[in-house]
């Protein structure tokens, strides 16, 4: 699971595949919520705020 900026996406996809051998399903943060799981302030890459969610 990825949580990522718009500049990271496509490494967080690339690694997704790499590691999993399949496509993930992506999310807009915004669009999303859990009752268990709060998003994380920053980019697993970065420290701009996240935007998608890849799993």
């Amino acid at each position: 699971m990825y949580v990522v900026c718009n500049e990271h996406l496509e490494k967080a996809i690339e690694e997704f595949v790499e590691v999993y051998e399949q496509p993930p399903d992506i999310y807009e943060l915004e669009q999303v919520s859990f009752t268990d799981w709060a998003s994380p302030r920053k980019c697993n890459y970065c420290e701009r705020p996240p935007k998608y969610l890849v799993v």
